[in-house]
């Protein structure tokens, strides 16, 4: 191992800088500078860099005074200047890796951070890729950018993927209390991030390479695509049927081995589970490997939107296109701040085709993405008594769900919230 980079690993004089400062980027920059090292946070979005700069915070898992306590103590600094990235000993890259189309990769921010860290980078480095992408990235794109430099990977510099497992929103597992995973491009780029890593976080769990931490990633994912699409499939069938899919998701659960409950929904959102998979499917394909669980629950959940419609169609029949609708939630997760790719956003764009709709989420007041420019309702008696159905789309914790009840006039329900109310006024996915 080096003996320079451990020695300032241990004496957290090493110099930590984080390339995007985006719900990955940010909690970890964070927890860095609060455990003593001199973090600098890099992000090509202006905004950003001044929101930081004025104390502030723009995500949900970082307070405020969190930030202003490290910038006070001289922790932490912030800037668009990747010049800076010279005076770094560590550099972590947590860009966004979105999808150019419905089944291909975009990682041209990753390409994007790595060439600027290549134009600085030194003796010593240790480069890190946290961003979510296929297997083989890190091997066949990082390191023969990286070495363009004329440095040698794992002799001059080190280089290890260690994937981001940030659950937004999850008061239970912060970042410092999540296990890392660690795979490095040879053994002392591993031992190197395993020893970065345990100065923030207690457990650290190495594999044999960066393609085997990249798999890693996309499994855990992958597991929760498909057994969301599976359980949506699922809660179709048990309409079909005439079944109650959360009453026998309730006594399956009830089992202590083998059963691991998953509920039905509008679908998946966020960045992750809906486009994470997607990359080990489009990296199988050139193996000539075809991930058919993973499309065929890709397809599944983003069809659940208009499952909905339909299902909104028959309880409300012929008056449908004259219909008022009301959406409560439009956030793709409980309690979360974060509007990508929520399918409560599809079902509007939907339901607006055909029919009126507004919509309620305590956490966005106001909503102007794409072709939609809503502003939320104030939820009051009079004026859930307007709408000829409540779409139950999120259930956020600060909603008054007895005085929904109390004025609806019809409730579809995709949350389960009304568990247990079985009458005419309260329809369930």
């Amino acid at each position: 191992m080096s003996t320079k980079l451990k020695n300032k690993i241990n004496s957290k004089q090493a110099r930590v800088a984080v390339i995007g400062l985006g719900y990955v980027g940010l909690p970890l920059a964070v927890a860095f500078a609060e455990k003593g090292f001199n973090v600098l946070g890099i992000d090509t979005n202006a905004q950003r860099v001044g929101r930081i700069r004025d104390l502030k915070s723009y995500d949900t898992d970082v307070s405020g005074a969190r930030i202003a306590r490290i910038i006070r103590r001289k922790l932490f600094n912030v800037s668009t200047d990747f010049n800076l990235l010279s005076r770094a000993d560590i550099a972590i890259i947590c860009v966004p890796t979105p999808l150019k189309r419905k089944y291909t990769p975009d990682i041209s921010f990753i390409v994007s951070a790595v060439t600027s860290v290549t134009k600085h980078l030194h003796k010593d480095m240790l480069v890190i890729l946290e961003s979510t992408t296929y297997p083989g990235t890190t091997e066949e794109l990082i390191k023969p950018e990286l070495e363009k430099s004329g440095l040698k990977a794992g002799k001059d510099f080190y280089v290890a993927f260690s994937p981001e497992r940030i659950d937004p929103g999850n008061k239970n597992f912060a970042v410092t209390e999540i296990p890392k995973v660690v795979g490095g491009l040879t053994r002392t780029c591993a031992q190197l991030t395993s020893l970065l890593y345990s100065k923030i976080i207690a457990q650290v769990h190495q594999v044999s390479s960066p393609r085997s931490a990249e798999m890693t990633k996309l499994l855990e994912n992958s597991f929760r695509i498909v057994n969301i699409g599976w359980i949506n499939e699922i809660a179709q069938m048990c309409h079909a049927l005439n079944i109650d899919v959360w009453e026998v998701i309730d006594a399956a659960k009830t089992k202590p081995f083998g059963f691991m409950p998953f509920y039905p929904g509008l679908g998946v959102g966020g960045h992750c589970i809906p486009e994470d998979p997607l990359y080990l499917y489009w990296k199988a394909k050139h193996y000539d490997f075809s991930c058919k669980f993973i499309k065929l629950a890709a397809d599944t959940n983003h069809n659940m939107p208009d499952y909905a419609v339909t299902r909104l169609k028959a309880m409300l029949g012929k008056s449908f296109k004259k219909a008022k609708v009301l959406v409560l939630g439009v956030t793709y997760k409980k309690d979360v701040k974060d509007l990508r790719k929520s399918p409560a956003l599809k079902l509007i764009e939907l339901l607006k085709k055909e029919a009126r709709v507004d919509y309620y989420d305590p956490l966005i007041p106001y909503l102007k993405l794409g072709e939609l420019d809503l502003k939320g309702i104030d939820l009051t008696p009079a004026k859930i008594k307007g709408y000829d159905v409540v779409v139950v789309a999120v259930d956020h914790t600060a909603v008054n769900y007895d005085l929904i009840y109390k004025n609806a006039r019809k409730i579809f329900d995709t949350r389960n919230i009304y568990k247990g109310k079985m009458d005419k006024k309260v329809v369930k996915l």
